[in-house]
């Protein structure tokens, strides 16, 4: 066996350290210690006579070897995951594991319910759930199905829109506690369409709490911290709670069901998609559904 010839694992950990830039951040990608990566990538510009990376004290830089390669592993990733993606979509066996990714409130407010009938449904099917307010890259089958608000899906995806989120204001009891204040969203929410609503209607000036999650404004809303602009799903199932007003159109959102075109003949994401889709549209919870 040729001594220098290059291993898909090489591969990775080259395309590994090019992408993060540190070894610790490419070990955190493919699960190894920095000392493990060290060593690999000693080993392989060794076998290969040749080196890969600059290193300094703020990360590494590939050389133009480096960068050569580094394609070259991006190209072969690319058609393995394709092979993967086409191998897995000639699975016509509702059983296997499918990788489900969504967000916090989703899967409190109306996910759970609904992946507990799938799974009593079909016991053969083992589900993944990755919850994260992050889309996933499901091209790179980080996951298999993402269930998420958004009015602009990726256009790689496929998938089906299965309602509208309507969002309301909402306050304990009405109104009790300081009537005046406001709960909102902390910039690291990243929720610039509330922002924008509560800076345009003086809300903003009146927050006095802010946090994170949309499950933390639930909670600062349900215990009198101010009033708060929350997901009509999940605010109106919170006895403490109280509507005040319709809700505000311009905070609607789209919820899509979303896989890769790849996987949407397999037998298992398909059964998971139509139940899902089903059971979301008759939950009553949701705005008006639309049909794609």
């Amino acid at each position: 066996m040729n001594e220098q010839a290059l291993h898909w694992d090489d591969l990775r950990v080259v395309l590994a350290i090019t992408e993060a830039g540190t070894l610790s951040g490419a070990g955190r990608r493919l699960g190894a210690s920095h000392a493990t990566l060290f060593r690999r990538l000693n080993a392989i510009e060794r076998r290969l006579g040749v080196r890969l990376f600059e290193r300094a004290r703020t990360g590494y830089s590939p050389t133009a070897a480096g960068e050569e390669l580094a394609a070259t592993a991006s190209r072969v990733e690319a058609e393995v995951l394709r092979a993967e993606r086409r191998l897995v979509g000639r699975d016509l066996r509702l059983s296997g594991v499918i990788r489900v990714t969504t967000t916090d409130t989703l899967l409190m407010g109306l996910l759970s319910p609904i992946l507990a009938d799938f799974r009593r449904a079909h016991p053969g099917i083992v589900l993944e759930v990755a919850v994260s307010n992050a889309l996933f890259n499901l091209s790179q089958r980080d996951a298999d199905v993402a269930v998420r608000p958004s009015s602009s899906p990726p256009e790689h995806l496929v998938g089906r829109r299965v309602g509208s989120i309507d969002q309301a204001i909402y306050a304990r009891g009405g109104g009790a506690g300081d009537a005046a204040a406001w709960v909102g969203p902390d910039r690291h929410l990243g929720y610039a369409p509330l922002e924008a609503w509560m800076a345009d209607n003086g809300a903003d000036a009146h927050c006095r709490y802010r946090v994170d999650t949309l499950l933390g404004m639930l909670a600062a809303a349900r215990d009198g911290l101010g009033r708060a602009v929350l997901p009509c799903y999940l605010a109106d199932a919170e006895p403490a709670l109280t509507r005040l007003g319709e809700p505000i159109p311009e905070l609607a959102t789209e919820l899509w069901l979303l896989t890769h075109p790849d996987l949407r003949r397999v037998a298992r994401i398909r059964a998971f998609l139509a139940f899902v889709a089903e059971a979301l549209i008759g939950s009553g919870r949701l705005g008006i559904a639309t049909t794609d």
